[in-house]
């Protein structure tokens, strides 16, 4: 679950090398401009920073800081009279005027340069940028910065293009001449027959069912969304829907026959009903989602399904950046449609916590929200960009208990069970900070047990350290008791709100991941337990501790562990080094470890812990992430650290033997042929253990509702084809790569000519992303495709963006210099454009 932090940047997709963030409420601006993409080989940018004076005064040397999050920066020496810039905490940076700066006298500017993070993306800009003047009264305003990217990237994006193209070809190659698609069940079921004719379905369509009342109404609502009355001149004849119970089915599995008279579902469970009439609505055209018709016409066929793991899983970060209830619920409608049945919540981590807990009202009030604060006594500090407003909707915000007792009936309904994660003990500066509001509260009014009743962390601690995410503050003490009185009111309200919402709770998640060195070593807390406790050899045995202690809380309430890998290891000793290894202690437990790292070095960690016996729910960072970037263009937001991830990656995805098809790393480099000879292999019992896959989409970057929906979809239709749909041919036998082509031609197919124009309109539409066009340029001839059928590549030749009525491109178009190429779906919404270089 390793996450870089690289923050999103709030612009439109286009093809530009400057670009401008923040509306400024002040005269004073700034430009950011990317001199060296790689200084001198350190991996790191060289950019110039200018300072522009705009305002009718001088700007002086002293009384005022800029605050922003981002980029780990630091002032070239030559320059650091000039100005400095201060680590804060995590992400939030301070640039103050040096002893040298001198007033800028007005429409003036000055310049210094700065040492970054590689800056690779539009992601990787700092971000929130903010300035506060104390002059006579404290004023606090944002500052207006422009990006310029002062390095030649064309080629580098001419390559990915060309890269693009050469992809698509065969695919498209494949689907040519078959722009019409019949409707297909989505994702792909075990078996299909298509027979010949159709059904129609119209609001004389009677629906029964004695077997299955709640489903047989679930389709006579979504029907009656769907369908207008029929005028008096329909003699539509009217037919028969038949849900019946048949229980020689799969738990979730169906059967589903559809003639010209009659539709019959079948199925032994409500779950195996609910995925039936899911597959019909995946049947229905997509332009029966824009607006209601008189009728649906479906095909004769006949299909058995069954899925293949029975924890199929999204994971949503609302904890770094806060999305609403309204998009969850959208999500649990798009989950349901294509049959993912978790939806894995992340409430909190360093910068956030999303979720009200009865008793605990300090979690809320302190620790979901973010604005300015050096001393964070009522509010956390801004963090990815959030700014010096309290009230911004990315960094501040939470679910009421209401809420989320809504969202847990919203979820039931869809048989989603939701999996609620409490990150700890790292990751939870956002908790350690609300207790120690509470603290401090308690403490004013003489009230010392109720100040300690809860505290996470030893205030006598010396302990020095920094998470990987910057802090040096962030993880929770686990020799203290307080710890557990927490985690066990965590627990217990939880678990009230589910039993509110009458909606299965069988595990709660407890993260447990990236704690880092030196953390622990220097609490008296620690110290004492040491020396009472003789269990606890030293201070990484902590980990087993507090996990065991957390563990029985569990128990005691009938529910089982869930976390990050990282609670079935432990750190050991390894030639000379500590390393992260096996934990054979909590073996039996019923631990769930979602295995996120298949990186170097730990690539067979998920099959080790599955042949060890603990249950693993593959996470694999390299094909499931969906926050990774499409791909390398500078143009595209998200991070890369783990790789990039199309629709592609998680569709090659093969769960018991991901070592098949992997061809990079996480670097984008190829996989020489041997990499894998000599690692762990999944064994026949390992392969019982493997339970399921999730896809997470951590939030860091993800500001607004339409950038989280560009990153989700289409990435999680891959994602629901590889979670439900048996074993593809060439995981079951090697030499069929042949028959993986045709799938795959097929299946983005499906996506371009049905899921995608459906999601157009379902449940008010997604703003999902359009795929930039690929090109190759040969004998001055420009070839030109798009990923997806049914979609229109537009092109201009006077440097313009392509508009929805600009010419529609044909391959072979004679190169002109200013050409740009741009997708459209087909409702004229359009991707990112591209323009044509040789």
């Amino acid at each position: 679950m390793k996450r870089y932090i690289l923050l999103s940047i709030a612009i439109s997709f286009c093809a530009c090398i400057g670009f401008s963030q923040n509306k400024s409420s002040s005269n004073i601006k700034l430009r950011w401009k990317v001199l060296e993409k790689d200084h001198h080989n350190s991996g790191k940018t060289l950019s110039e920073l200018t300072l522009f004076n705009h305002s009718k005064t001088k700007l002086s040397k002293i009384g005022w800081q800029i605050y922003f999050n981002n980029g780990e920066p630091k002032v070239l020496d030559r320059d650091s009279t000039l100005a400095r810039i201060n680590l804060i905490n995590g992400d939030f940076y301070q640039l103050l005027p040096g002893d040298g700066f001198k007033e800028i006298n007005k429409g003036d500017s000055v310049k210094f340069q700065v040492l970054s993070k590689s800056i690779q993306n539009i992601s990787d800009y700092p971000t929130g940028f903010y300035i506060i003047s104390n002059h006579q009264k404290e004023k606090t305003s944002d500052i207006e910065v422009e990006f310029v990217y002062g390095v030649d990237i064309a080629e580098h994006e001419r390559r990915i293009a060309n890269l693009s193209y050469e992809k698509t070809e065969k695919a498209n190659k494949a689907n040519a001449g078959n722009e019409n698609l019949r409707p297909t069940i989505f994702p792909s079921p075990t078996s299909v027959n298509y027979l010949e004719g159709t059904c129609t379905l119209n609001l004389k369509t009677s629906i029964q069912s004695t077997d299955f009342p709640r489903e047989a109404e679930l389709l006579r609502t979504e029907l009656a969304n769907l369908l207008s009355k029929p005028n008096s001149k329909n003699k539509a004849k009217s037919t028969i829907v038949e849900l019946k119970r048949q229980p020689d089915l799969p738990h979730e599995g169906y059967q589903l026959s559809i003639s010209a008279e009659k539709i019959v579902l079948e199925a032994s469970s409500e779950a195996g009903m609910f995925y039936a009439i899911q597959s019909l609505r995946t049947l229905i055209p997509a332009e029966n989602w824009k607006a209601k018709t008189q009728e649906i016409t479906l095909p004769a066929l006949q299909a058995k399904d069954a899925p293949r793991f029975p924890h199929r899983a999204f994971m949503m970060d609302i904890a770094r950046n806060f999305q609403p209830k309204s998009q969850i619920l959208k999500v649990l409608d798009l989950l349901a449609l294509y049959k993912i049945n978790r939806l894995h919540l992340h409430f909190n981590d360093d910068e956030g916590w999303r979720i009200a807990i009865d008793g605990l009202p300090e979690l809320t009030e302190v620790g979901s929200k973010r604005g300015h604060t050096l001393t964070e006594e009522n509010h956390l500090s801004p963090a990815y960009g959030s700014g010096w407003r309290t009230d911004n909707p990315a960094g501040s915000g939470f679910l009421s208990r209401k809420d989320f007792i809504e969202i847990l009936r919203y979820a039931n309904d869809r048989h989603i069970q939701v999996i609620p994660e409490f990150e700890t003990p790292g990751h939870a500066r956002a908790a350690i900070k609300a207790m120690d509001a509470r603290y401090v509260k308690f403490s004013r009014d003489g009230k010392q047990a109720e100040a300690e009743e809860f505290l996470l962390r030893d205030p006598h601690d010396q302990s020095v350290y920094r998470s990987i995410q910057g802090f040096n503050d962030n993880i929770i003490n686990p020799a203290l008791p307080s710890v557990y009185r927490f985690l066990e009111k965590l627990i217990d309200e939880t678990v009230a709100m589910y039993k509110e919402a009458n909606a299965p709770l069988h595990t709660i998640h407890f993260g447990g991941d990236e704690v880092p060195a030196g953390v622990w070593e220097k609490s008296i807390a620690v110290n004492r337990l040491l020396q009472s406790d003789k269990t606890v050899k030293n201070v990484d045995e902590l980990w087993h501790y507090y996990f065991k202690k957390l563990n029985a809380l569990l128990k005691d309430r009938g529910l089982y562990l869930s976390g990050w890998e990282e609670i079935a290891l432990k750190k050991e000793l390894v030639n000379g080094k500590k390393q992260m290894v096996l934990d054979e202690r909590f073996l039996g437990e019923d631990f769930h470890v979602d295995v996120w790292n298949n990186l170097s070095g730990n690539e067979d960690l998920a099959y080790t812990l599955a042949n060890a016996g603990y249950k693993v729910v593959l996470t694999n960072v390299t094909n499931l992430y969906l926050d990774l970037a499409y791909n390398p263009s500078y143009y595209e937001i998200g991070q890369y650290w783990g790789g990039f991830v199309d629709v592609d990656k998680p569709f090659d995805f093969v769960p018991m033997n991901y070592y098949q098809t992997q061809q990079e790393d996480q670097y984008g480099k190829p996989i020489a042929a041997n990499h894998y000879k000599g690692m762990v292999q999944l064994t026949e019992e390992g392969r019982k253990n493997i339970v399921g896959i999730q896809s997470p989409l951590w939030s860091e970057i993800l500001t607004t509702k339409s950038e989280f929906e560009y990153m989700l979809v289409p990435k999680l239709l891959s994602f629901a084809e590889r979670a439900w749909t048996a074993d593809p041919l060439w995981e079951i036998n090697t030499g069929t790569a042949d028959k993986k082509s045709e799938q795959w031609s097929k299946f983005i197919r499906v996506l371009g000519l049905q899921e995608l124009p459906r999601l157009q309109h379902y449940v008010g539409g997604f703003s999902y992303r359009i795929p930039t066009a690929g090109y190759v340029v040969k004998n001055d001839l420009v070839f030109a495709n798009s990923l997806y059928s049914g979609m229109k590549i537009r092109f201009t030749i006077n440097g313009e963006e392509p508009k929805a009525k600009s010419p529609v491109f044909v391959s072979g178009t004679p190169f002109q210099l200013s050409m740009k190429l741009r997708v459209f779906d087909q409702s004229g919404r359009g991707g990112r454009s591209i323009s044509v270089t040789k």
